[in-house]
């Protein structure tokens, strides 16, 4: 196989430097692409392993914002936006949040989302005119960008720090230096791209790992689950009736039909079924626990068994 030659070349982020694994991949058969594609995709959890503990703070900021009444953005361009904007707009069906806890802002607006918009990532007073209208002091702004240095989400962190806000920036650059005003670096290191550039592989899988972490670490600070089993949603039709009465049943280890009656009365709020099942209090009791636990399941257990106890 003819080998191209890989020269060194000064670039600022790793993402844009020239793989030296896979030089030959238009050389490669069918197979052997996927495969050489798929040795760098197996770098990227380790590569987000090692930025835990700085995602642990950014979740910790995100639940403080939800706490106090605030609210999650999440601001990116290209991949990063579109990953950004899936991961808000699935939160709703998922944990039955409100829709204004998680705001995706996009560079180009939805018209971004299916096709590129020109420039629209290089204009920083874009970001800041779209945060400085949407945040509010106490919220967590996460801006996501590739290289560190995208202007849409340097702008809008900008104007989120000015309004008080805390604020993380996701990165697949660890070259490049936290920008003034960002409480929380995430700087991913996952190293030249299979394809030059092509931030949507590699750093992409990275950004969506993250998100979906950060996310669901955070639903789950937030009371939204009871050991692994999503409990925040309401039967609000047969479909979703029939699945709270199965996660009843698994968290309870009670029979259909006792589980059935308690998502009755309890007016399908399954959460206040479970905790009326697991506790033996009545159904006001119950929801009067949740109501002084924040809506957290394992607390509100805790409550009623001091209260019995």
């Amino acid at each position: 196989m003819m080998t191209v030659p890989c020269q060194a070349v000064h670039v600022d982020s790793p993402t844009e430097q020239r793989n030296p694994h896979t030089v030959d991949i238009d050389l490669m058969s069918t197979q052997a692409i996927l495969g050489a594609i798929n040795a760098e995709d197996r770098k990227v959890p380790d590569a987000v392993a090692a930025v835990l503990p700085r995602l642990a703070l950014a979740v910790d900021y995100a639940v403080d914002a939800l706490r106090g009444g605030g609210r999650v953005h999440y601001v990116g361009a290209g991949t990063s936006g579109r990953l950004a904007t899936l991961d808000a707009a699935e939160l709703v069906p998922t944990f039955n949040v409100p829709s204004d806890w998680f705001i995706a802002h996009h560079a180009g607006g939805t018209q971004a989302l299916r096709e590129a918009v020109e420039n629209a990532e290089d204009d920083a007073e874009a970001g800041e005119a779209a945060l400085a209208a949407a945040v509010r002091p106490g919220d967590f702004v996460l801006g996501l960008a590739a290289s560190g240095r995208t202007p849409f989400v340097l702008g809008a962190l900008a104007a989120a720090s000015r309004a008080d806000a805390r604020t993380g920036l996701v990165s697949a650059n660890p070259r490049a230096a936290k920008p003034m005003g960002v409480d929380v670096l995430i700087a991913v290191a996952t190293g030249p791209e299979a394809i030059a550039g092509s931030t949507r592989m590699k750093a992409g899988t990275a950004q969506k790992m993250i998100l979906t972490a950060f996310s669901t670490a955070t639903m789950i600070k937030m009371g939204k689950t009871y050991s692994n089993l999503m409990v925040s949603m309401r039967a609000t039709n047969a479909k979703l009736r029939g699945r709270t009465v199965r996660i009843l049943q698994e968290a309870t280890g009670m029979t259909m039909a006792d589980c059935s009656d308690a998502l009755t009365e309890a007016g399908g709020d399954l959460k206040v079924a479970l905790v009326h099942l697991l506790s033996g209090s009545n159904v006001a009791h119950a929801a009067e626990a949740l109501e002084a636990s924040g809506g957290h399941v394992r607390k509100a257990l805790t409550s009623l068994h001091l209260r019995a106890g």
